[in-house]
């Protein structure tokens, strides 16, 4: 069984009035990746702060590699990396210095902060920019250089909060693959992100978590086939054709019909097979599609499912 590098149980966090985290928990095997989805507003952060040894807990509690954070901060921060939402370089600094100042103060000494420096700016494609003030970089070259610093101490655990924020589609692609190259060589990553896509390309498993808490867990497929499964759809070409077509679907459906204009979907189990059923069913009526195909809910169709349910719960409870 794998080892759970990173372990939550029943976080609580509240500001005020405010209650950030409601009993959070969360597991991320060694070497895997967690996706962590949300609106504003959810959690994210605030966890990821608390797992990282920068805010303290309200209660529950959070071990990396086994390690407890409350406990043993330094240990923990000997051992993680985190790359925030917004760069945290220092604009005055070139690019090296940057790296170089980071290095000294993980205790590498001198030389090894040096080394290191050189090696991540040419891992990033940052060498030729490297001499230059942080002040002229683009976005997607500082958020390059901010996960070089998070690199520095080769750490066994990442946290990146929100990483491509803001970064045009190539910087966010060039990112992507830093991230998997880090997770094939072992790296154990936690993801917080709002793109579906992002969590859909990276993350072994994912979380999403609403108003302090977890509301699903599951693989992209698995959260998927969770909030609908397979749906056939058509698109008839005349709508005298639409009640013949709504019998058909209907026929092979394991739930409702729906019918927007000549646009007719329905859900059913065993996606491919229905399919040809109902389409060779549709050709023997001698009916006309301009289009016809077999439909997964969106990542985005999912997450949006999921909170607005958690939101009508939230507001029945209240």
């Amino acid at each position: 069984m794998a080892l759970q590098m990173i372990s939550v149980r029943g976080l609580e966090k509240s500001y005020g009035d405010v209650r950030a985290l409601t009993g959070l928990d969360l597991d991320v095997a060694e070497g895997s990746v967690l996706g962590v989805l949300g609106p504003n507003g959810a959690g994210k952060t605030t966890a990821v702060s608390i797992m990282t040894t920068l805010l303290r807990a309200d209660a529950g509690s959070v071990s990396i590699a086994g390690i407890d954070v409350a406990e043993e901060p330094s240990r923990v921060r000997s051992i993680i990396g985190l790359s925030g939402q917004y760069a945290a370089v220092d604009e005055h600094l070139t690019g090296f210095e940057n790296l170089d100042l980071i290095g000294r103060l993980y205790h590498l000494g001198n030389k090894a902060a040096r080394v290191r420096a050189n090696e991540l700016l040419e891992r990033f494609h940052l060498t030729e920019a490297g001499s230059r003030p942080v002040g002229g970089y683009s976005g997607g070259m500082r958020r390059r250089l901010d996960l070089a610093g998070a690199l520095v101490a080769k750490p066994r655990v990442l946290f990146l909060d929100e990483p491509t924020t803001g970064l045009d589609p190539r910087s966010r692609n060039d990112l992507w693959d830093v991230i998997r190259e880090l997770v094939a060589n072992g790296t154990t990553l936690l993801l917080t992100t709002q793109y579906m896509e992002e969590a859909e390309q990276l993350a072994d498993e994912i979380v999403v978590i609403d108003s302090g808490r977890k509301i699903a867990q599951g693989t992209a497929e698995t959260l998927k086939t969770q909030t609908g499964g397979d749906r056939i759809e058509v698109r008839i070409d005349s709508e005298l054709d639409r009640e013949k077509t709504e019998r058909i679907l209907a026929s092979v459906a394991v739930g409702e019909v729906v019918v927007e204009g000549r646009v007719l979907s329905a859900p059913v189990s065993g996606g491919p097979r229905a399919l040809s059923i109902a389409l060779r069913n549709i050709d023997d009526a001698g009916i006309d599609l301009s289009d016809a195909g077999l439909r997964r809910p969106t990542l985005d169709e999912v997450f949006l499912s999921l909170t607005e349910a958690e939101t009508h719960q939230l507001k029945e409870a209240g």
